[in-house]
C-alpha cells in the first residue's frame, strides 16, 4: 500500500503470520508447536476457548495442557469489546504468578481476536480502549496462536483485532498483532451451523469484493482477492464439493482473503456494518450480509451475485433493524461509520467526503 511521507511516496513493511501448519488433523500437533516456548514451569500456557466447545471431548480434550495451564471458555455470542479485553488480562495477572508463555486462541473471529487483544495489552499498559486506531501499540504482543473453528472472518491472519470500545468500534491495528503461529485444521470446522458458515463466508467475500474494487489495489492484493473470489464462487454458488472438499476450501478463502486486505482495505460494507455492531450488538458477519444486501450503488456485480448465493442457500436476512431507531441513534451509527476514514478511501478515494455525508449514511441505513 502506498503511504505518502515527507512528500515521497513509500511503501508499509507490513507483517506476515511468520509461521502456519495447514491440514486436517493438525491440532494434534499443538503441543509439539507450543513446547519450545514454554519460558518455565510457572509462566503458563492460557487457552482462550470458544465456550460452544464446552464439554465436547473431540476437541477439549486434545489440549495440550501443563504446569498451571488454564483454559478460559468465553461466549461468542457478542462482539469483543475493550472492556472485555481488559477483564481477560487482569484476570490472567492476578492468577498467575508471572506473565503466560502465551497465549492461544481457539474459535472463530471473535475469540481469535480476543485472544490477539489480550496477547497485546499483556505488554502494554492501560486499557486496550488507548490502543484503538492505528500503529499505537508500542511493545510486542506475547507469544500468540490462532486456531480457527470457522472460515472467513480472516482474523487468523490479520494485523488488527477489531474491538467495541466506549467510544467507537474499531481494531488494534499493529505490526505487533498478526498471530506468531496459525494452525489450519479443516476439521475443527465441522459442526458449524449453516447459516453461520454462509454469514461467515460471506465475511470472505466481501473481503474481496471490496479489496479488488478498492482504490488501494495493487498486484499483491489482487492476486490474494482473486484467488479468494475464484474459491468463494465454487464454494458459495456450483456448490459441487464434497462436506471435507467445501471446509477445506473455505479454509484457504478466508486466508487469502484476509492477506488481500492485509495489504489494501476493506471498504462500504464495513465500515456501515462496525455502526450497527456498535449501537445493536449485531455480529459481524450477518452485519456486513445486512449491510451488502443494500450497496448496489457501489458494489453491483457483486451485490448481485450475493444475492444469487443468498437465494441459493436458502437465506433470509433480518429486515426492520434500524426502522424504530431515533435520530440520536443514527447519529451515533453514522458517525462509528464516518470515523473509518482508510475504508472510506479505499472505497470512493482521497475526496470520498464530497460524497459520503451524513444524509447518505442515513439513507443507507434507513434501508436496513
Amino acid at each position: 500500500m502506498l503511504i505518502k511521507e515527507k512528500g515521497l511516496m513509500t511503501y508499509k513493511n507490513f507483517p506476515m503470520v511468520p509461521r502456519v501448519v495447514f491440514g486436517r488433523g493438525s491440532f494434534n500437533q499443538l503441543e509439539e508447536i507450543i513446547s519450545p516456548k514454554r519460558k518455565n514451569g510457572q509462566s503458563p500456557f492460557i487457552f482462550l476457548v470458544d465456550d460452544v466447545f464446552k464439554g465436547k471431548a473431540w476437541l477439549t480434550s486434545r489440549i495440550p495442557l501443563s504446569y498451571g495451564d488454564s483454559i478460559l471458555y468465553i461466549s461468542a455470542n457478542e462482539e469483543p469489546k475493550t472492556s472485555q479485553v481488559d477483564a481477560l488480562v487482569e484476570e490472567i495477572i492476578l492468577n498467575n504468578n508471572e506473565r503466560p508463555s502465551g497465549i492461544i486462541g481457539i474459535g472463530g473471529g471473535t475469540i481469535l481476536d480476543l485472544a490477539k487483544a489480550v496477547s497485546l495489552m499483556l505488554t502494554n499498559e492501560g486499557s486496550s480502549s488507548q490502543y484503538q486506531g492505528w500503529d499505537l501499540i508500542k511493545n510486542p504482543a506475547i507469544y500468540h496462536v490462532g486456531i480457527p473453528t470457522i472460515s472467513g472472518t480472516g482474523a487468523e491472519v490479520s494485523r488488527t483485532t477489531v474491538l467495541t470500545g466506549p467510544e467507537r468500534k474499531l481494531g488494534i491495528n499493529s505490526d505487533y498483532t498478526p498471530f506468531d503461529q496459525v494452525i489450519l485444521d479443516p476439521e475443527l470446522t465441522k459442526d458449524v451451523p449453516r447459516h453461520q458458515w454462509f454469514y461467515t463466508g460471506m465475511d470472505c467475500y466481501i473481503h474481496c469484493v471490496e479489496s479488488l474494487n478498492g482504490t488501494y489495489l495493487n498486484a499483491f492484493s489482487q492476486s490474494y482477492g482473486e484467488k479468494a473470489f475464484e474459491l468463494c464462487k465454487e464454494i458459495f454458488v456450483h456448490d459441487k464439493l464434497s462436506e471435507k472438499e467445501t471446509q477445506d476450501k473455505l479454509m484457504m478463502a478466508s486466508w487469502h482473503g484476509g492477506m488481500s486486505i492485509a495489504y489494501s482495505q476493506v471498504g462500504v460494507a464495513h465500515a456501515l456494518s462496525y455502526g450497527l455492531s456498535y449501537l445493536l450488538g449485531t455480529k459481524h458477519g450477518i452485519g456486513n450480509c445486512i449491510v451488502f444486501d443494500h450497496l448496489e450503488e457501489f458494489y453491483p456485480n457483486g451485490v448481485a451475485l450475493f444475492k444469487d448465493m443468498k437465494a441459493k442457500h436458502n437465506i433470509t436476512l433480518p429486515k426492520g433493524l434500524c426502522k424504530d431507531l431515533s435520530e440520536d441513534e443514527f447519529d451515533i451509527m453514522i458517525n462509528v461509520a464516518m470515523g473509518l476514514e482508510p475504508l472510506w478511501e479505499n472505497a470512493i478515494g482521497k475526496d470520498w467526503q464530497k460524497t459520503i455525508n451524513h444524509e447518505k449514511l442515513l439513507s443507507l441505513y434507513q434501508k436496513m
